[in-house]
């Protein structure tokens, strides 16, 4: 049912609706070039306008006859409310704040003027703490030899509520035409500016108006640029025999061409080493490499803006340039998103910008590890044409080649590491690899792979722990102290030394890494049993004690709480433990591929030999032997060459 009230709400919107929507009349010698004209002064999209025809143009013959477009333009209905609730939003918010702040505590102002025969008076309130307008100073003002009248009331009313910024009439004055202010409206030649001069008026002389000004700039052709703002500034506070601008032509603003935003450092100088909270710099960590996995947002292209067209003050169009469009700069290993501007990562590895085209290289080539390069961390491939020196580390998601040779470094990789030259770790290097590691000899470092270790020369007081083989097949293939675990088995020339020396203890048949984790298990839980006959001391004494005395201290009692809280934490951590090294044990013991220990030469005294965790200990030397496990003990025959031909190792490297 439509009731009245309905009626009346739905005007109401319908009202507020057409409020919102600005219109101009345009003249052009073409319809795209009125919709142009108006898309400029409503400062909008030619595609948000609607328009009317109120007169239909005529193109003429060769130039003779010609009749423009009258065109009435209009904002679309919708996207004016739209603006019109941001503009409201903008009233009430954060702009409405900034206004506030930026005329905080701003003192009140009066101007007097005479216009036409009128006395007027321009009154503003003042702000936050602002002062106040006197009205013993505006009425000294009005009070001239010319005043006729005065309203007096009128005023203290002004001063009192203000003049909504605008003049108000109160009172007359006598006027005589001929001292009246005389103002010119000049019009720079190529229409972009117009200035006003104004000369002084005399005792009964009239000041130039806002209407004044407004009229003679329409009447000499001004139909955009008219700035009410510095009209009215100029009307408030005359500035005479100075020629002051109070319109000007809306330029032209060229579209920002296009270019490309880049989420990485482009300029590798501009790459810093990290600093320690001290600021102390960390020379080895000098952040020369920039990672990014696969799929990670590297660059945008920001696009091309159009150029929005301009106007001179007597309504010629000002054609502006639109932004120059550019070429995504794709190097190798980089795609496009689905939305055409985005550059994206294709695999992991460094991303680089190579002769202006982003690159992503999966393969990072270096003449050494040193203080030149510090530590390197990358999602790829790295190769070493030379030495990893002492102290310097490398970690990566791929293989890593070294031509040189490895000191007392730290190596890790998801992949293979092969080493041309060997490895000297002076009791400091540790190498941790997911595939094999290749290397001509390895002395005094802690080696665990995920695979194979195949080594040409030696292995020398080096703790190696290989999950699968162990392999030393050169012209010495001698293992000289240290420890050895592989699960399936070790192969060497020779193993310990003719003098005994240094202990060499080699262990097959196991999980080189179950049976680490079953250690510090068995460590831990040791540990916590000792902790638990303290408690459980310390937890019967101060119960004994509270029994006796049916009351003990606050802190004891405190103390008491605590030892037990403590004790059903060790209690579960040991059955979390218990479980684990169940779960351990059973895994062991399921090995299928018991394990064996190849020896083509001399097993020297003093070696241990631990098959399945079963131990034989050479009493004398023994050559060309393997070592077995059966019936529960190590067993020793001839030495038979085994295989490898499912070891694939790099080009140049093999394991037979």
């Amino acid at each position: 049912m439509v009731t009245l009230d309905k009626i009346r709400t739905d005007m109401a919107e319908l009202f507020k609706s057409d409020s919102n929507l600005k219109s101009v009349e345009v003249h052009a010698d073409t319809l795209d070039e009125a919709l142009a004209d108006a898309a400029v002064q409503l400062n909008t999209k030619i595609a948000s306008l609607e328009y009317e025809i109120k007169e239909k143009g005529f193109e003429g013959f060769f130039g003779l006859a010609r009749k423009p477009w009258t065109v009435v333009v209009y904002q679309n209905a919708k996207l004016a409310a739209k603006e019109a609730g941001i503009a409201e939003l903008h009233a009430f918010g954060q702009d409405s704040l900034n206004e506030e702040i930026l005329n905080a505590d701003k003192d009140g102002e009066f101007f007097v003027h005479h216009f036409g025969n009128l006395l007027c008076l321009k009154v503003t309130l003042p702000i936050g703490e602002g002062k106040p307008v006197n009205v013993s100073d505006v009425l000294n003002e009005l009070h001239r030899p010319d005043t006729v009248n005065l309203d007096e009331d009128a005023v203290k009313k002004f001063v009192l509520e203000g003049t909504d910024n605008g003049y108000e009439s109160v009172g007359s004055y006598t006027r005589n035409p001929v001292n009246d202010a005389v103002f010119v409206i000049d019009i720079s030649k190529d229409e972009l500016k117009a200035t006003c001069t104004i000369n002084p008026p005399s005792l009964g002389g009239a000041d130039v108006s806002f209407e004044q000004i407004v009229t003679a700039l329409k009447g000499q052709g001004v139909v955009a640029g008219i700035s009410e703002e510095k009209i009215t500034s100029l009307v408030d506070r005359p500035v005479y025999n100075i020629p002051a601008v109070v319109a000007e032509a809306v330029l032209p603003v060229d579209g920002r061409d296009a270019y490309i935003a880049y989420n990485f450092v482009t300029d590798r100088s501009q790459l810093k080493a990290k600093e320690a909270a001290n600021g102390q710099v960390n020379f080895k960590e000098l952040n020369l490499i920039q990672n990014v996995v696969e799929g990670q947002l590297l660059a945008q292209k920001m696009l091309a803006e159009r150029g929005k067209s301009g106007k001179t003050l007597f309504g010629k169009y000002l054609e502006a340039k639109n932004g120059k469009d550019i070429n995504l700069p794709l190097g190798k290993n980089v795609t496009v998103d689905t939305d055409g501007k985005s550059i994206l990562a294709a695999c992991n590895g460094q991303v680089l910008l190579v002769n202006d085209k982003i690159t992503v290289e999966p393969i990072m080539e270096v003449d050494g590890v040193n203080i030149k390069t510090g530590n390197i961390t990358f999602l790829g491939t790295v190769i070493v044409n030379g030495n990893v020196e002492d102290g310097y580390d490398i970690k990566a998601s791929g293989n890593v080649e070294v031509n040189g040779a490895v000191g007392a470094s730290h190596i890790e990789s998801d992949g293979d590491i092969i080493v041309s030259q060997g490895i000297v770790g002076r009791d400091e290097c540790k190498i941790e690899c997911g595939g094999s590691l290749w290397a001509k000899f390895i002395q005094n470092s802690q080696v665990k792979v995920q695979q194979n270790v195949i080594v040409n020369d030696s292995i020398m007081n080096s703790d190696v722990a290989a999950q699968k083989r162990i392999i030393l097949q050169g012209k010495r293939a001698q293992i000289t102290g240290g420890h050895l675990f592989a699960t399936e088995m070790v192969l060497a020339k020779n193993i310990g030394s003719a003098g005994g020396g240094t202990e060499t203890v080699i262990e097959v048949g196991i999980d080189p890494e179950a049976k680490a984790r079953l250690m510090d298990l068995l460590e831990m839980q040791s540990t916590n049993l000792r902790e638990l006959e303290e408690l459980d001391l310390n937890i019967a004494t101060l119960e004994n004690l509270k029994k006796v005395r049916r009351r003990i201290p606050q802190e004891k009692e405190d103390s008491l709480k605590r030892f037990l809280i403590r004790k059903n934490e060790i209690v579960k951590e040991n059955d979390e433990f218990n479980d684990e090294i169940e779960k351990i044990q059973n895994h062991l013991k399921q090995i299928r591929n018991i394990g064996k220990v190849y020896a083509q030469g001399t097993v020297y005294s003093g070696v241990k030999i631990f098959v399945r965790d079963e131990k034989d200990e050479v009493r004398a030397d023994v050559k060309g032997v393997t070592f077995y496990y059966e019936d529960g003990f190590v067993r020793r025959g001839k030495f038979v060459q085994p295989s490898f031909d499912d070891i694939k190792g790099p080009d140049g490297y093999s394991a037979n």
